[in-house]
């Protein structure tokens, strides 16, 4: 029987677990301290993660006990007949003992409903809908902070029965730092006295997006600096058109937008940052949990929400102490006032010198 290294163990003898989240790639990525917590405290528990083929390269340093597959739910295992599919063959390879639901979706219910058909437990993620709604409304806001993702995640895993603390530290906590070999199709090593700046200044929605104008202006400021490079980080054929555009004006500023040089390479040139730069965004929860010093500026939405940053602390969000943030959780719903001052009113030399201040210290 499987020892929780926390010190409870595993009291219903679960052998071989199955997980799933599909989307979105910051809620999978907020999944991993969770998941790979979980695996150290019960190393002789089989886990095995089903999301979506995109989202596998991004578990690096991966326990051994986690296996994780990638699923096609819009193509191979479309509709009811592809998730049963799905299930048989999962189930066949691994004779699974529980199944937590990690996403609380139509297809995540479905894999639920065809575990429960062969005898196989199941827990599920709680949303918490109606405290979301509450923090988001324009009238009446309940402002206390909800429970964090992750917390929810967990919560899941103890409803399974399997019970146990954070036994995470960072993606390369257990060598340091990442092996710079791994991000050589980027750039060669660091040199002594060199200063990295990760800038991800896009998110989903425009709730989320500080001006590019004003971000401009922070790169700027940073890339005058002769000491500092500045990695720009995006996806999507605009965005890639702008970041090249910042990229060629301005000295020490390199795009890695559309480079497609994959999870690996840009997890482990992230750690090896003095700063990163995000929005409330996929990349807020990649730079964290890869060990970089993150700062992140919040709009629409609020970390009141549960989704802030993996250790992030509360100075290193920058926001606005506006009454009517947040109007979304994920930043796509229409602006209360109409006009994003959340965003617009926060002044580039905040930002610049709280970079300034991260790549000094």
């Amino acid at each position: 029987m499987a020892q929780n290294n926390a010190g409870a163990g595993n009291q219903h003898g679960l052998v071989s677990v199955l997980l799933a989240r599909f989307s979105a790639f910051g809620d999978v990525a907020m999944t991993i301290p969770v998941i790979y917590s979980a695996c150290r405290c019960y190393p002789d528990v089989n886990f095995v993660l089903v999301t979506r083929p995109a989202m596998t390269s991004m578990f690096v340093e991966a326990p051994d006990n986690l296996e994780v597959v990638g699923a096609d739910i819009k193509g191979e295992y479309a509709g009811v007949r592809g998730i049963a599919r799905l299930v048989a063959q999962l189930n066949a390879r691994h004779h699974f003992d529980a199944f937590i639901d990690l996403h609380d979706v139509i297809r995540t219910r479905l894999i639920g409903l065809f575990c429960r058909l062969r005898g196989i437990r199941v827990s599920r993620l709680n949303k918490g809908r109606a405290r979301k709604r509450a923090l988001t409304r324009m009238h009446n806001k309940i402002m206390l902070p909800l429970t964090s993702q992750r917390a929810r995640y967990r919560e899941a895993f103890f409803k399974a029965g399997l019970i146990f603390s954070e036994h995470f530290d960072g993606l390369y906590a257990g060598r340091g730092k990442a092996d710079p070999a791994l991000f050589a199709r980027i750039h060669a090593p660091k040199a002594e006295g060199e200063r990295w700046v990760a800038v991800a200044p896009f998110a989903a929605h425009a709730g989320k997006i500080y001006p590019p104008e004003l971000m401009l202006k922070v790169i700027r400021a940073v890339a005058a600096r002769s000491d500092t490079t500045i990695f720009l980080m995006g996806g999507g054929e605009q965005e890639c058109r702008v970041l090249e555009s910042w990229a060629e004006s301005l000295p020490n500023v390199i795009s890695l937008a559309g480079k497609r040089y994959g999870f690996g390479a840009e997890l482990a040139l992230l750690n090896h940052t003095d700063a990163v730069l995000t929005m409330d965004s996929a990349n807020m929860h990649l730079a964290a949990i890869a060990g970089a010093p993150t700062i992140s500026i919040w709009g629409a939405t609020h970390p009141y929400c549960g989704f802030k940053g993996w250790r992030t602390a509360d100075a290193d969000m920058i926001q606005l102490p506006l009454t009517c943030r947040p109007c979304s959780v994920f930043g796509n719903k229409p602006c209360h006032r109409g006009d994003l001052l959340c965003l617009k009113a926060i002044k580039p030399e905040v930002i610049i010198n709280k970079v300034l201040e991260k790549i000094d210290r």
